[in-house]
């Protein structure tokens, strides 16, 4: 019984970031808030959120080890990728306002928290942002993105292994998928399953003829080939800039956005891998609000989803482009305990928490006291700019 359990307010607020869990925390890495400066470098910030305690808390920067020497810290980004193999998390890609994309690897150790630059061979993929990157093994497997030197959308499929700092373009069989960004690639076994993103009508250039195709495709990573699938008989509308994990073999899609369609999404879709088939899932709980370009973590059965960016819910509160960055926090519960489901009808009916043991009142505290990382965006604090 799928419940949304937690809402929190006062995280980072944050667009187009990238995430992994660790344990019970999850790392979160860099992304952008509208009206922050991101023409000046600095380094990438790194959230973390303690899924216990359900607070946020933010690393301080790195200090240089020499005097007048900038330390190895990536420059704040958006639009990269985070992966963790073993106690190391791997940052790619990614661009800012005045670098652009980049295509140097990040190796960032979740014991130390300190930063390295690993020497690598082979193939680099060229810089990019809007990509995909999935793990099997100790390999990193890169699919698609936006190229900015070719400036144009990729197809191609790059893998790093990871034990020997290798990076190999794979020469794919079959029919490969359309050229994308923005979409989702989620590894279950040794199949990686992409869904959604943003592509063109016409090929890799873009001529603003996008097209947001709504199909599965798969890719074997033992024979490096593309499979021929079979139709779906019920499909979720194509998207980009949505969520997508995977659970019990399963694949799952959350929220997102279609241009054509000018709609942002708050749905939740489940994917057999077996049966080929689409299911629409309907939670218990109040939900996140239709938005895209979150993120998305799995913390045992527990789904911790925050971030994004949806259209604005009044006029002076968005952007330039009418649109309002969040900084909330959800969890989407896939066993939601006995224990759980009762703090949830203390909170709902307000009950008397006197004669409850001290640590479940510390847990309906938590669960009900938002983070202070961030503040709350309000109709007073927007005034016109001095003439």
């Amino acid at each position: 019984m799928l419940r949304w359990t937690v809402h929190l307010e006062g995280g980072p607020r944050r667009v187009n970031h990238a995430a992994v869990a660790v344990g019970h925390r999850v790392y979160s890495f860099g992304g952008y808030c509208s009206g922050e400066d991101y023409e000046t470098l600095r380094q990438i910030d790194v959230h973390i959120f303690n899924a216990v305690s359900l607070r946020w808390t933010k690393l301080p920067p790195v200090r240089p080890a020499i005097r007048g020497q900038a330390p190895v810290v990536p420059y704040m980004r958006y639009g990269h990728s985070t992966v963790l193999i073993d106690d190391m998390v791997f940052l790619w890609g990614g661009r800012n306002d005045t670098e652009g994309a980049c295509n140097v690897l990040y190796a960032f150790d979740v014991n130390t928290h300190k930063w390295s630059t690993p020497r690598v061979s082979g193939t680099v993929p060229g810089a990019r942002d809007g990509h995909s990157a999935c793990v099997l093994g100790k390999t990193m497997y890169i699919f698609g993105g936006y190229e900015q030197l070719a400036d144009c959308f990729s197809n191609d499929i790059h893998k790093l292994d990871t034990s020997t700092m290798t990076w190999t373009l794979i020469c794919t069989k079959g029919n490969p998928a359309r050229w994308r960004d923005f979409h989702s690639a989620t590894m279950l076994g040794s199949h990686m399953y992409v869904f959604g993103g943003r592509a063109d009508r016409f090929g890799p250039f873009h001529s603003n003829n996008e097209i947001y195709c709504n199909r599965i495709r798969v890719f074997d990573t033992r024979t490096e080939a593309w499979l021929d699938c079979p139709p779906t008989p019920v499909l979720p509308e194509g998207r980009r800039s949505h969520s997508a994990f995977g659970y019990n073999g399963e694949l799952y899609i959350f929220g997102g956005y279609n241009a054509r369609l000018n709609r942002h999404f708050h749905d939740l879709w489940k994917f057999n891998p077996v049966s080929f088939t689409w299911k629409k899932i309907e939670p218990k709980g109040k939900g996140p609000c239709p938005r895209r370009r979150q993120c998305c973590c799995i913390v045992g059965d527990k789904i911790v989803l925050f971030g994004g960016t949806s259209p604005s819910p009044e006029e002076g509160l968005g952007d330039e482009f009418d649109l309002i960055d969040h900084s909330d926090l959800h969890i989407l519960d896939f066993s939601p305990s006995l224990k759980t489901l009762c703090k949830l009808a203390v909170i709902q009916y307000n009950l008397d928490q006197s004669c409850l043991p001290h640590d479940i009142r510390w847990e309906l505290n938590a669960m009900t006291t938002n983070s202070n990382i961030s503040r709350p965006i309000v109709s007073s604090l927007v005034s016109p700019l001095p003439a």
